[in-house]
């Protein structure tokens, strides 16, 4: 048992509040994320039957307990840090897990409703802890191993490097195949995912 003094007001403490009460909003559809206001946090889970996700899918069967992906949404300007949108005036967060949405449906390999998305709106100062504490904590493939998902068409003449891994892995969104080809197959990506899922949940 630690002697330490509890900090209520400490970076841990705080990053642990904010995961700990999103964790307690309901995980909905991701197909059935409704529009609303605010920026903040969010998470998205999977339990669907693509094999290189089995042990993930069987964590979260009974409830949304480990996600996929987890990333935050800050209002318009919080990127550059000029004329940052108050988070009631914004729709930042809802946009944001809607685009993810139409991600999903675009690829051949993924099913919509083996998706579901939790989300916290919070006050702009927190929310890079709260994410950083989300990724540190659950270390969620898709932002570990299998990047790209969060990829936006990077429009003419804007192509640098090669095809995301996630693109790579689910086909299907128009812009991806402006990329140059990777040098790996998704067999390759599904095995590594096999073996980091075994690492961190079996």
């Amino acid at each position: 048992m630690t002697t330490e003094p509890f900090n209520p007001l400490a970076m841990d403490s705080l990053a642990h509040s904010i995961v700990t009460r999103m964790m307690e909003m309901d995980a909905v559809p991701l197909d059935n994320v409704p529009r609303f206001t605010g920026a903040g946090l969010y998470a998205i889970y999977y339990r669907g039957p693509f094999p290189a996700y089995s042990l993930l899918a069987k964590v979260n069967a009974e409830q949304a307990a480990v996600p996929i992906y987890v990333g935050k949404a800050v209002p318009s300007g919080g990127r550059k840090g000029v004329d940052v949108a108050e988070s009631s005036d914004t729709r930042s967060l809802a946009d944001r897990i809607r685009q993810h949405a139409a991600s999903v449906r675009a690829v051949g390999n993924l099913d919509i409703a083996d998706f579901q998305a939790r989300w916290l709106v919070v006050e702009n100062i927190w929310i890079p802890l709260g994410e950083s504490s989300l990724i540190r904590q659950h270390r969620p493939v898709w932002n570990a191993i299998v990047d790209g998902f969060g990829n936006h068409d990077p429009g003419k003449g804007r192509i640098n490097g090669l095809r995301p891994r996630w693109d790579t892995l689910h086909a299907g969104r128009p812009w991806a195949s402006k990329y140059p080809k990777r040098g790996e197959t998704p067999a390759d990506i599904e095995q590594e995912i096999m073996e980091y899922l075994r690492s961190r949940l079996a």
